[in-house]
C-alpha cells in the first residue's frame, strides 16, 4: 500500500472511532431515570404510626368529602324537583342552600390538603431518611450508568417517561423495603 492510501485509512478510521467516541459520549449523558419518592416514603414509613396517622386522616377526610357530595347531589336533584314544579321560590331558596354548601366543601378541602400536606411534609423531613434516600439513589446511578435522576414528584419538568427508567424498585429494595 502506498503511503498516501495508508494515511487516507488511518484518517478515516480516526474519523469513524472519533464519531463512535462522540456516540457513545452522547448516550452517556442522555442515560436519566426516574424516582417514585412518594412510593418510597409509603414502603420506608408502612408500619409507622404517623404514616398510619396520615392515612387515616386522609380516609376520613375523603369519606367527609363523599358525604357533602352527595349531599350536593340530592339538593341538585331537589332543585330540577321544583324547576320542574315551576316553585321559583324554591328553586331560589335550594339554589342558595347549593351554593353555601359548595363553598364549604371548597373550604373544607383546601384547609384538609394544607393539613394533609403538612402531614407529609413532615414525614418526609426526616434527615436519616433522606440520608439514606440519596446514599441509595446515588448507588444505583453509579451503577447503572445513570447521569441523571428525577423526582416523579416534580411533574413541572417531567412529560413523559418510560417504565424502563423508573428505579424507585431498585431504590426500595436498596434500602431494604419491601416492594408495595
Amino acid at each position: 500500500m502506498k503511503s498516501s492510501t495508508l494515511k487516507k485509512v488511518l484518517l478515516l478510521g480516526l474519523f469513524a472511532l472519533s464519531l463512535a467516541g462522540t456516540k457513545v459520549f452522547a448516550q452517556q449523558i442522555t442515560k436519566f431515570a426516574v424516582v417514585d419518592t412518594d412510593r418510597i416514603y409509603q414502603s420506608y414509613y408502612k408500619n409507622s404510626s404517623a404514616l398510619k396517622n396520615y392515612e387515616t386522616k386522609k380516609n376520613e377526610f375523603q369519606k367527609e368529602i363523599d358525604k357533602r357530595t352527595e349531599e350536593l347531589q340530592k339538593l341538585r336533584q331537589t332543585k330540577l324537583t321544583y324547576e320542574k314544579a315551576g316553585d321559583q321560590e324554591m328553586v331560589k331558596s335550594t339554589q342558595a342552600e347549593i351554593t353555601k354548601k359548595t363553598q364549604s366543601l371548597t373550604d373544607y378541602i383546601k384547609a384538609k390538603n394544607i393539613e394533609l400536606e403538612n402531614l407529609k411534609s413532615n414525614l418526609q423531613k426526616n434527615d436519616a431518611f433522606y440520608q439514606k434516600l440519596y446514599a441509595s439513589i446515588a448507588r444505583i446511578a453509579e451503577k447503572d450508568g445513570y447521569s441523571m435522576v428525577l423526582s416523579l414528584q416534580d411533574t413541572t419538568s417531567i412529560l413523559w417517561y418510560s417504565n424502563s427508567v423508573d428505579i424507585t424498585n431498585d431504590v426500595i429494595l436498596d434500602l431494604g423495603l419491601r416492594i408495595r
